[in-house]
């Protein structure tokens, strides 16, 4: 019974996972954000338990200054073109500058 009490908790929200970490630490190291939210959407979707293949982005960052919503949108999505070659199905993306 602890083994279990022990892996639920290793497997809830509170425990990141490796896609989601990467797609945090790469848009950290790029874009150096003001406010970053990575959120993991899958269980929403018709995907197996634990899956990392639809993900929300909401950014702020400096970067954006000056550049048109398409435009921030294909930054971060040159960012993750390996994320989205592989692993993730799905990306929604929010993409504003410190100001909005």
């Amino acid at each position: 019974p602890a083994f279990s009490a022990g892996r639920a908790a290793l497997s809830g929200p509170a425990v990141e996972k490796a896609v989601e970490s990467g797609i945090r630490a790469k848009l950290q190291a790029a874009l150096e954000p003001l406010h970053l939210e990575v959120i993991n959407d899958s269980h929403l979707h018709a995907v197996p338990r634990g899956s990392e293949t639809h993900f929300r982005v909401v950014v702020a960052s400096q970067r954006f200054e000056g550049l048109s919503l398409i435009h921030r949108h294909r930054l971060v999505n040159d960012l993750l073109q390996e994320e989205l070659a592989g692993p993730v199905h799905s990306l929604s993306i929010q993409a504003k500058t410190p100001q909005q």
